[in-house]
């Protein structure tokens, strides 16, 4: 018998101890007895109990005080007791200690039956819940934060101390830089890690389609709602949500944030249902807060509401130790899923990949090594399989107003992943305009395939 299922049961009388150890051994159950309360925590010291049962009045060490002892030992075993005398105080007292029920002499035997096979399977369930656990944490321990620069090994210092609390976060980093996945870091390592973590990409959506996003709408709200839909602040509930590019929320979409945030409450498009939500709020710019406070693009109360803890990402060409260590984790990464057999980079390809600016940062290096794995022909990763010409690439030392001009841009484009019209506004110039420029400098090779 597994000692999942070994009962104590504790009585300085004979024959109720017998009378029990029968009943219990009638139902399969692996029993000992102990005569006194210092008998049964001697016993319990040397080996594993799933229950005790112990009567509540007893010469020496009383029921209460075994209580106590045992959970100091193992908190997690469960204790019935046994009384003759019961009151309302002893058995708030029992119950505030850690006791799973209690019952009153006379004994009714199927009652207590019944008793002690309801609490070994919860025990049961709790031991296989903490397995789950255990195993759930094996399978998502976030291993996708790479790096071993001073800059990284800071960050992974902060993700350490602000995930097991509740604190809002706002990470902050150019475009690329990984701050979904330092997000991620953060709730997988939280309490709040077996349960989901929702994104929402705040500046893909137009105000109205992300306001039902979020709040989620009644049906029949707008046109084309044909049934209700949870937003997700509700899909949030005991979890994360994570709002991406916070910096581009309207001024009503700000004031409704706020507003959930400080409640957790809030009611779907179109419905008068109070809502009520549990959520931690992490959330990613890109841009400056503090320039759109000042400029009146961004609510100062709410900007003081996220930025409580804040957590800057370095851009990849200012963490250059950590590049070949990425290069060949993405390597991994595209050859297993490719089925391809390359192993290495080259000697030439490796220090262009470390002296390369990067203005798209670590996606645009997760993307060129993927298009490496694509064409390559050999076993090593080679200068052209990569998806830049030599001709093309401005030397560091080149400091005309050309080459300036052609990094700006490449850069602001590598930050909005090449969306023309939002690189077009970043700019201040039109779409036309950017388009030349992109022709003029031969920007086209540096767009991700």
């Amino acid at each position: 018998m597994s000692h999942n299922s070994k009962i104590l049961i504790v009585d300085d009388e004979a024959i109720v101890r017998n009378s029990l150890l029968h009943w219990f051994e009638e139902d399969d159950l692996d029993v000992e007895t102990a005569a006194s309360g210092d008998e049964a925590l001697k016993k319990f010291e040397a080996g594993k109990y799933a229950l005790v049962l112990t009567d509540m009045k007893m010469p020496g060490m009383g029921g209460i005080e075994l209580l106590e002892k045992i959970k100091e030992i193992d908190p997690v075993c469960i204790v019935i007791l046994i009384t003759a005398f019961a009151s309302v105080p002893s058995a708030i007292k029992a119950l505030k200690i850690g006791a799973f029920d209690y019952v009153t002499k006379p004994v009714d035997p199927d009652e207590l039956s019944n008793l002690v096979q309801k609490a070994l399977n919860m025990r049961k369930l709790q031991t296989e819940n903490l397995q789950l656990k255990a195993q759930i944490d094996s399978i998502i321990k976030p291993d996708n934060l790479i790096g071993e620069s001073p800059q990284m090994k800071k960050i992974f210092d902060l993700v350490n101390t602000v995930a097991p609390t509740d604190t809002t976060v706002m990470i902050r980093g150019e475009s690329g830089t990984g701050k979904e996945l330092v997000a991620k870091a953060i709730h997988l390592n939280s309490k709040r890690k077996y349960f989901p973590i929702v994104t929402v990409n705040c500046g893909a959506l137009a105000e109205s389609i992300l306001e039902s996003e979020l709040f989620g709408h009644e049906k029949g709200a707008f046109t084309g709602a044909h049934h209700k839909r949870k937003g997700k602040f509700e899909m949030a509930h005991s979890g994360s949500i994570f709002l991406d590019e916070v910096g581009t929320l309207s001024p009503k979409m700000q004031i409704e944030l706020l507003r959930v945030i400080e409640s957790k409450s809030f009611t779907r498009v179109g419905g008068n249902e109070v809502i009520e939500s549990d959520f931690r709020v992490i959330t990613a710019t890109n841009e400056s807060l503090e320039n759109l406070v000042k400029e009146g693009g961004f609510r100062e109360d709410l900007y003081y509401r996220l930025n409580v803890f804040s957590i800057n990402i370095p851009p990849l060409r200012e963490r250059k130790t950590d590049i070949q260590l990425l290069a060949y984790y993405f390597l991994n990464k595209f050859t297993s899923m490719m089925n391809k057999n390359i192993k290495k980079i080259s000697d030439e390809a490796l220090e262009f990949l470390i002296n390369y600016e990067w203005p798209g940062n670590v996606r645009e290096l997760e993307n060129a090594i993927e298009r490496a794995v694509v064409v390559g022909k050999s076993n090593e990763v080679q200068m052209d399989d990569l998806p830049f010409h030599r001709s093309q690439i401005t030397s560091p030392d080149d400091n005309s107003l050309a080459a300036i001009e052609k990094q700006h841009i490449l850069k602001v484009l590598a930050e909005n992943d090449w969306n023309i019209s939002r690189s077009a506004v970043k700019l201040q110039i039109d779409r036309v305009t950017l388009y030349n420029k992109i022709n003029k400098y031969g920007l086209k090779e540096y767009q991700p395939q």
